[in-house]
């Protein structure tokens, strides 16, 4: 098996451990602390169409859905390893600093804080932009010809759906607060939105 293959099942491995942790707490707070959750398809369709690609990513590790490129491009392939590891790092970090605020759903919870320090200090949505550098980052590295058109495509118009309704709900509960953090804040990336 090729070697740029097997980190990236490693990284996926550990990424998705990590992860496990917050998706027992969104689950739980989906179901018992919200305020208010609009209902709408950007509460499961991108979660639905990450799920996907990790499916497709999985499959890719083995070689299927890709390009069968040898030892060309190493170079583009270790920078795709590079961003997929980076972008998973980062990724759990953001949903780790929302600490009780965090929720697989576009929510607000009973208790609901305003996050503004840390990593959301300069962005508002920090975990979907990793997302899609790691999405985008195993793709290149995998060679995927199936998973780098899924989040090219359809992920990132998605994530980018869900940030603005986030950014809604989050004003009409928040009112002014957010809108001053707004102005100070980007919306995927730092001081851009």
């Amino acid at each position: 098996m090729d070697p740029i293959n097997i980190i990236c099942g490693i990284v996926l491995i550990v990424s998705m451990a990590s992860n496990l942790t917050g998706a027992k707490k969104g689950f739980k707070t989906s179901i018992s602390q919200n305020k208010e959750k609009p209902k709408t398809y950007l509460q499961k369709y991108p979660m639905n169409i990450s799920a996907i690609i990790l499916i497709v990513v999985i499959l890719g590790i083995f070689g299927i859905g890709t390009f069968d490129v040898g030892g060309n491009y190493m170079a583009y392939r270790l920078a795709g390893l590079g961003l997929f590891s980076l972008g998973s790092f980062l990724q759990i970090f953001s949903y780790k600093s929302l600490k009780n605020n965090y929720s697989q759903d576009v929510v607000i919870l009973k208790e609901h804080k305003l996050v503004t320090d840390g990593i959301y200090k300069l962005v508002r949505h920090p975990q979907y932009f990793w997302q899609i550098i790691s999405d985008l980052g195993v793709s290149i590295a995998l060679v995927g010809f199936i998973a780098l058109p899924l989040v090219v495509f359809i992920e990132i118009p998605l994530f980018y759906l869900r940030g603005r309704l986030e950014d809604k709900l989050l004003e009409k509960h928040f009112g002014d607060e957010f809108r001053k953090y707004k102005k100070k804040s980007g919306f995927f990336v730092p001081f851009i939105g």
